[in-house]
């Protein structure tokens, strides 16, 4: 259904290699070039420049054909899965894995979501920490982890689920806080909360700050907890500072319980990621992976 010649083009814009562009395609080059030419004709303009030692770029009319290829595959794939959904019978229990802050925040409007259009799949759900939840996927304790970083086990295959920024917080009610700006170096200056060893978050604040030469020795880590929900607790009554998830504060940031404390040249940001055992995916696995991509908050 979506015209060939465009997915050809797609080919070559995404690897500018003809023959790389065939190979996928499984045609010949002189194929390709015979749809390329086809798409020019179509469009009355240039869409592929090719110079000397096989090199190809494209044109401006090239680029913004590219851009609509783009979008017309996504609805395609889209328009394949929610057909796919309305013709095959899904039943069985989908064994899933999520670190604490997605499985708290940004997964459970999905579930509800996806639950009610697939009332006979039974959703099991295991909240840990990254390290506990790639643990349980290589035991085959879980079908599918959403995970909030990325270790790159050979054993895992990691997809891009959802993007995060993790921003420094501090109680309305904190009274040695006199400035809405920080330098990176006077972090070491204030009692901060923490997340536990082996928790992604904690892996990536510790990363950003060795990035500024700031170790997580260096600080005055006041206390390590378990959940994102300990420390906000922790955090509103007392003078500490934490790092968190701004997916997991949106309610105490509208409500003034507590606000953002910005650092100087330093932002947080991560990807939430899918993983699963590398091979081929379980069916339920791929099913909920396909709705949760198309059915995420922005």
């Amino acid at each position: 259904m979506f015209d060939f010649r465009l997915q050809v083009f797609y080919a070559v814009a995404r690897r500018l290699n003809f023959t790389r562009a065939a190979e996928e395609m499984y045609i010949t080059q002189p194929a390709v070039t015979k749809h390329i030419r086809e798409l020019e004709a179509h469009f009355r303009t240039s869409l592929i420049e090719r110079s000397g030692n096989r090199k190809v770029s494209l044109t401006p009319a090239g680029e913004t054909l590219l851009r609509y290829v783009k979008q017309i595959s996504s609805i395609y794939s889209e328009l394949e899965f929610d057909m796919n959904v309305q013709a095959k019978h899904h039943n069985g229990t989908l064994r899933i894995g999520a670190s604490t802050t997605v499985a708290q925040y940004v997964l459970p409007p999905i579930l509800a979501k996806f639950h009610e259009q697939f009332k006979e799949i039974k959703i099991v759900l295991l909240t840990a920490n990254t390290e506990q939840i790639e643990e349980a996927l290589i035991k085959r304790e879980i079908d599918l982890g959403l995970t909030e970083g990325i270790t790159k086990q050979p054993e895992i295959s990691y997809q891009e689920f959802a993007k995060d920024e993790l921003v420094l917080v501090s109680s309305a009610t904190n009274l040695t806080l006199k400035k809405e700006i920080l330098k990176p170096e006077e972090l070491k200056n204030y009692p901060l909360l923490l997340r536990e060893s082996g928790s992604g978050t904690l892996e990536f604040i510790a990363y950003a700050l060795k990035q500024k030469g700031i170790r997580l020795a260096d600080l005055n880590i006041e206390m390590q907890l378990g959940s994102t929900e300990s420390i906000k607790s922790y955090l509103l009554n007392s003078n500490c500072l934490a790092f968190l998830s701004i997916h997991a504060i949106m309610k105490e940031l509208k409500s003034g319980e507590c606000s953002i404390v910005d650092i100087w040249d330093l932002t947080i940001e991560r990807l939430f990621y899918f993983i699963e055992l590398q091979g081929q995916p379980l069916p339920l696995a791929e099913l909920f992976v396909r709705y949760a991509l198309k059915h995420k908050r922005p």
